[in-house]
């Protein structure tokens, strides 16, 4: 990790995240394979100006999909990291998930 940019990858907006984005102050994002959790934090509250209370990270596994038209390759789904960020109470949502619903 050379900086905070090279941190989050792309925020995931799911039906989950989206509930969770809502209703609990929880957003979810992709992020590097390196990520830590003193890093993910540091990362939202530098870019977003907001105060973090939890970082949780899981590994997603890599998914196998269906096969193509042919039957001779197999599509899969590779594996990531995603981090769910807990915001503070009282910090404002973040504008990147503002028209989500």
């Amino acid at each position: 990790m050379t900086n905070l940019y090279n941190v989050l990858v792309r925020p995931l907006v799911t039906e989950k995240s989206s509930y969770q984005s809502g209703k609990l102050g929880q957003y979810v994002f992709v992020v590097s394979e390196e990520a830590t959790r003193t890093s993910v934090k540091d990362a939202i509250e530098t870019l977003f100006d907001v105060t973090v209370a939890r970082v949780n990270i899981l590994n997603v596994p890599a998914k196998r999909g269906r096969r193509t038209r042919a039957r001779r390759m197999l599509v899969r789904k590779p594996s990531f990291k995603k981090a769910i960020i807990t915001l503070a109470e009282g910090s404002k949502p973040l504008e990147i998930f503002e028209g989500v619903q």
